[in-house]
């Protein structure tokens, strides 16, 4: 293993957009060799593993043309055999300060759910979500955190398509509730406000309270920026939708909470790192994977049922077109020429790596499997 240089950091809330100047390190080490070698220290065989076909490996970094399928092959090693429960131990402490990064500035809706997650983090802003992910491959955070979907917007397209394109592991899941707030500086009152500073997404979410409101609406990158607009501006004829610890960072007054449409909105995020971890058994744990498929009559229908044979419950399914090659065209001898969209298909299952059933059915899936990838196994996060 390579030795790296730490990295000294003067200040809590870094920058990305010095990526250039820092050194770049490569580490990586592979699912397989981690578990081999774990279980080997812990007493397992010479040559722990099953003979089943199954891990696809991303060999190219930098897919064609945006084409993900760029650059990927069938890896010949198996799947390491399923720990016992007295092999499973703990791979991270949570308790431990690590350094998150995400895009936006302090403030935004993507650091409150990282210090949810990890109280003591260090949080690392990034002007988008390539360099946030950038961050942890060149040492420069420990973690990125990815929003993915929302209960009232759905999916976060353009970030699925971020864990294919990285090599960063999911390692845990972040469930928070969505509280808007107009804010605006001290001693400004609602009926003076002639514009709204948001993001787009925030004022979707709003549209009701502020078409009552009657103000025009200013799109901004994110809603902590929208807060820091108007507090270093002194701009008393504007509001903001964002957080409420945006307010106290950046010394605003909170005019109205909860002006979302939906009176409940949960938004999901996911927490990546660059190795994997090994899941505990004190709490449940969770799969995402990702594949594609050959075109065909009951070819989905087969992928799924590899999963309920086995009581294996999904969670979440969401299918995504091959970026730069959305149609594949088959030829048919009774149909003739046709044209299809080539599809990604994501899935989420409640069932974690180090179960004999999640094992079997991913050596299932692969015997119709064209790419087939595991992107994370990560513990449920059940509180809100």
């Amino acid at each position: 293993m390579a030795v790296t240089t730490p990295l000294v950091v003067a200040s809590s809330q870094l920058r990305c957009h010095n990526f250039r100047r820092t050194r770049h390190w490569a580490l990586t080490l592979s699912w397989e060799k981690q578990q081999l070698k774990r279980a080997q220290k812990c007493g397992g065989d010479e040559n722990p593993w099953k003979p089943v076909k199954i891990v696809m490996r991303v060999v190219d970094h930098h897919p064609r043309d945006g084409d993900v399928s760029y650059g990927l092959h069938k890896d010949l090693v198996s799947l390491p055999k399923p720990l016992s429960i007295s092999d499973i131990v703990a791979a991270s402490d949570d308790h431990a300060k690590v350094r998150i990064s995400y895009k936006g500035i302090p403030g935004s809706y993507s650091e409150d759910a990282a210090l949810k997650a990890y109280p003591n983090c260090e949080t690392v802003s990034c002007n988008d979500f390539e360099e946030a992910f950038k961050a942890v491959e060149i040492w420069w955070a420990d973690k990125v955190i990815l929003p993915i979907e929302n209960t009232s917007g759905g999916s976060i397209h353009r970030n699925y398509d971020l864990l294919l394109r990285h090599r960063l592991h999911i390692v845990g899941e972040v469930q928070l509730a969505t509280n808007l707030a107009l804010l605006a500086l001290p001693g400004v009152r609602t009926e003076y406000l002639k514009r709204v500073l948001s993001h787009s997404q925030a004022f979707e979410l709003s549209d009701d309270f502020l078409t009552k409101l009657g103000v025009a609406r200013e799109n901004v990158d994110d809603t902590a920026g929208a807060a820091q607009i108007i507090a270093s501006n002194g701009l008393y004829d504007a509001g903001a939708i964002a957080s409420v610890r945006a307010a106290e960072i950046y010394g605003l007054n909170v005019l109205a909470e909860r002006i979302q449409d939906d009176s409940e909105i949960i938004s999901r995020y996911l927490v990546l790192a660059r190795d994997p971890i090994i899941p505990k058994a004190d709490k449940p744990f969770k799969t995402s994977i990702v594949f594609t498929l050959d075109e065909g009559p009951g070819v989905l229908f087969k992928a799924l049922a590899v999963f309920a044979l086995r009581d294996i419950n999904l969670n979440k399914i969401e299918s995504r077109p091959q970026r730069n090659r959305p149609l594949r065209v088959v030829d048919d001898s009774n149909t003739g020429t046709a044209k299809y969209f080539d599809y990604l298909f994501y899935i989420d299952f409640d069932a974690s790596m180090t179960e004999p059933r999640a094992q079997t059915a991913l050596g299932h899936l692969q015997e119709f499997a064209t790419f087939l990838r595991v992107l994370g196994c990560y513990p449920i996060d059940t509180t809100i």
